[in-house]
């Protein structure tokens, strides 16, 4: 019995699996259940919620090929994230980008990370490299090359997203040690800003779907997109709750913020669409819903639940300023307001996690308590995001386009995506 057991210890070391018991010696057990539930509710945000929100948001024959952009993020980011994505955003590096000293997820195993095992860690921050360029899929919806997307993604999670989280998060210098320390708890910059800001650059790019905006072109299932939006609603509270990364105090007041100012923003998107526009809609109660979501993610664990209720009222009106005013003014087709939402939700959210953060919650003041340069940190640093992921993502559209091209072709785009890049049809 003791060869065999040694064999096995023997066989799964060469395989590259953590085995070793010592390793789970400062592993908190209820810290570790509740990221690993975390992990869970944040890949549900992508699938089905992201997907259900986005697919009922277009046209019948774009809804499986909507639907589709998401779930293959689900396959694609994992598969980059553990041969090099996860390296390139948390291993030692230099300021901008990390190093390789975790390539294929090596030294990643059951040691602990804080309370909780490096692999939980290590998927946890999956769930967000796979929600983030499916969030850019909203700008692009209906009108491009499943190919290209894939091509696109790839390189922009490579480019983009690594380095960002890296910046961010990972020890670089927009972290909290670093030139331009700047407070994002869960994905202000890293995830909403940065998507949101390369969906306006995508939808410039590629232009307008054809017959926008003189064409009708309603959301076919409002149902689908208002289960989608519950689903995000629910699966935020792993996204922001969880990045605590420990079942506790802080983990709590993300929890209550997160709500608060989803509600809140739900409330001001709907009395402003109200007073302009005649009627509350579904589609602005989700939509606000999402922006409020948006918007307290960089702050929930630094801010006040009332102070959170603050900033989802201001992204809720906002945000619908610029879906419903600025986009009209401008003409771009940002098909599901992907920037309107979370380039715009993002931002704002970043520079009022400056005003509003709090010592005795995130460990760090805001301009409201006297401290004005934490502001200018933020202001500085949504500003750099702006500006890197606009640029890398039209530099990165280019050599896609150059390749094998990004937009359908008129005859494809009147068919839909789901004949065209599938051969299948949602509804028979």
């Amino acid at each position: 019995m003791k060869r065999i057991v040694t064999f096995a210890v023997m066989l799964i070391a060469v395989l590259g699996l953590p085995v070793s018991a010592a390793a789970q010696d400062g592993i908190d057990t209820g810290d570790n259940a509740w990221i690993l539930t975390s992990s869970a509710l944040v890949l549900m945000m992508t699938g089905p919620g992201l997907a259900l929100f986005y697919g009922g948001l277009v046209r019948q024959r774009n809804v499986l090929g909507t639907m589709m952009q998401s779930f293959a993020m689900m396959a694609l980011m994992t598969l980059l994230w553990a041969i090099y994505g996860y390296s390139l955003s948390f291993a030692e590096g230099n300021t901008f980008v990390g190093g390789f000293g975790h390539v294929f997820l090596n030294g990643v195993g059951m040691e602990p990370n804080g309370s909780i095992p490096h692999l939980t860690f290590m998927v946890f921050q999956l769930m967000f490299a796979i929600i983030t360029p499916a969030l850019i899929s909203g700008a692009f919806a209906e009108r491009m090359k499943f190919s290209a997307m894939l091509l696109f993604m790839a390189l922009w999670g490579t480019v983009v997203y690594f380095p960002m989280v890296h910046m961010v998060w990972g020890g670089g210098f927009m972290s909290g040690d670093g030139m331009i320390p700047c407070l994002d708890f869960a994905g202000g910059s890293v995830v909403h800003m940065s998507s949101g800001v390369a969906a306006l650059v995508i939808a410039l790019y590629l232009g307008k779907r054809k017959g926008y905006p003189s064409e009708a072109m309603r959301p076919h299932n409002l149902t689908f997109a208002f289960i989608g939006a519950c689903l995000l609603w629910v699966g935020w509270f792993g996204f922001n709750a969880g990045s605590a990364l420990a079942a506790d105090g802080l983990a709590a007041v993300a929890f209550v913020n997160t709500h608060f100012a989803a509600a809140a923003a739900v409330t001001s998107w709907l009395v402003v669409e109200w007073l302009r526009d005649g009627k509350p809609s579904m589609l602005g109660g989700i939509t606000g819903a999402v922006a409020g979501l948006v918007a307290i993610t960089p702050a929930s664990g630094f801010v006040a639940p009332m102070d959170a209720i603050i900033i989802g009222l201001a992204a809720g009106a906002i945000c619908y300023f610029a879906v419903a005013v600025v986009k009209a003014k401008f003409g771009y087709d940002d098909s599901l307001d992907a920037f309107g939402v979370h380039g715009v939700g993002g931002t704002v959210g970043a520079l009022l996690t400056g005003v509003f953060a709090r010592m005795a919650i995130g460990g760090a003041d805001g301009l409201v308590e006297g401290n004005a340069g934490q502001f200018v940190n933020n202001a500085l640093g949504s500003a750099l995001t702006w500006v890197f992921s606009g640029v890398a993502t039209f530099v990165i559209l280019k050599i896609v386009d150059a390749i094998i091209g990004v937009r359908i072709s008129s005859g494809d785009e009147s068919i839909g995506l789901d004949i065209t890049q599938h051969g299948e049809e949602a509804y028979n």
